[in-house]
């Protein structure tokens, strides 16, 4: 039974990186494509992406934690 539980948390984790890896790639793709269009907004823009991609990236650390922490308290 230990096995599936190990299991279910690698799958968590293989999710949880996969979401942040597409999430973070489409925002900096669209800012990329922003500042393409615009470049004079270029600081503006780079200003304003930052705060959503570090809420982004906490948030997947935090997940990994949980999923660590079920694993580690099972």
């Amino acid at each position: 039974m230990e096995t599936i539980h190990y299991f279910g948390a690698a799958v968590g984790l293989g999710l949880i990186v996969i979401g942040a890896g597409l999430g973070i790639g489409r925002f900096t793709a669209a800012v990329a494509e922003g500042i393409a269009r615009q470049p004079s907004a270029a600081s503006e823009i780079s200003g304003a992406v930052m705060l959503p991609l570090f809420l982004l990236e906490g948030v997947a650390i935090l997940a990994e934690v949980f999923v660590l922490l079920v694993v580690l308290l099972k």
